[in-house]
């Protein structure tokens, strides 16, 4: 279940979608280049077309929306030699509404897609109250495990119940089982949370099958097909599906 290879960004769609947090300032354009550069999760979910074309996205705890601009640039570099020939189909004509909770992300946000609002959106909220509407995909990376374990079933209920039938969630989280790697998983995800303004930094961890089971409990199947994010961490990327649809 645990696999794949690690993927990057094509230098010019991750140029494309840093490039618009310019105006957002230094240390926006900054971490959107970096985290664009660095973390797999974004690349490998376009790889392996895990949001198809012309899905409604909901990315809760998008942070400053890095999703939404990368698929906005995704419209106009999908074609060689930009996108690779062994990706997937490019997820064309996305709409991505973002939620986040801390403010100044939410900010350099509207800053970077600004004039975009009727394709990409971020607003403030939390997502354990927000209204979601409905999706064809909610994103959820490095945010479940900050919840209490009765707010992360809270919010895969909700997840479940604003999805469409045969919608995605693309969630990754930490693997309690993974030893060190968990134990720097952790390390880092507090420095960086703690960095984002949060004062409380606690996190509520599961082993990978826990968190499977914890969302097969809540009416989605997991699919085939676990990423690990590198060897010295375990943040566990996957994929998991509401029944029905197409």
């Amino acid at each position: 279940m645990t696999g794949g290879a690690t993927h990057r960004l094509p230098h010019a769609l991750w140029h494309a979608a840093s490039e618009r947090y310019r105006p957002a300032g230094r240390f926006a354009w900054h971490f959107a280049r970096g985290k664009l550069r660095h973390d797999p999760a974004f690349a490998t979910v376009l790889a392996r077309g895990w949001i198809r074309p012309g899905s409604r996205v909901l990315d809760l705890g998008c942070g400053q929306g890095l999703l939404a601009s990368l698929l906005l640039a995704v419209d106009g570099l999908a074609h060689a030699p930009h996108w690779p020939a062994h990706w997937a189909p490019p997820p064309q004509g996305c709409r991505v509404h973002g939620l986040e909770l801390m403010p100044r992300d939410v900010e350099r946000a509207q800053a970077a897609l600004a004039g975009h609002e009727l394709r990409a959106r971020v607003d403030q909220g939390d997502i354990a109250q927000a209204a979601f509407g409905a999706a064809d995909v909610v994103v959820l990376l490095d945010v479940l495990h900050y919840l209490p374990h009765a707010g992360q079933e809270a919010v895969l209920r909700r997840v479940h119940d604003c999805l469409a039938p045969g919608g995605q969630l693309v969630l990754r989280i930490g693997d309690h089982a993974a030893g060190l790697p968990f134990r720097l998983s952790q390390l880092v995800d507090r420095i960086i949370f703690r960095a984002r303004g949060h004062a409380d930094s606690s996190l509520y961890c599961r082993t990978a099958d826990d968190w499977a089971g914890l969302l097969g409990r809540h009416g989605l199947e997991v699919l085939p097909g676990r990423v690990v994010s590198g060897s010295l961490f375990a943040n566990t990327l996957m994929l998991a599906r509401k029944p029905g649809g197409a």
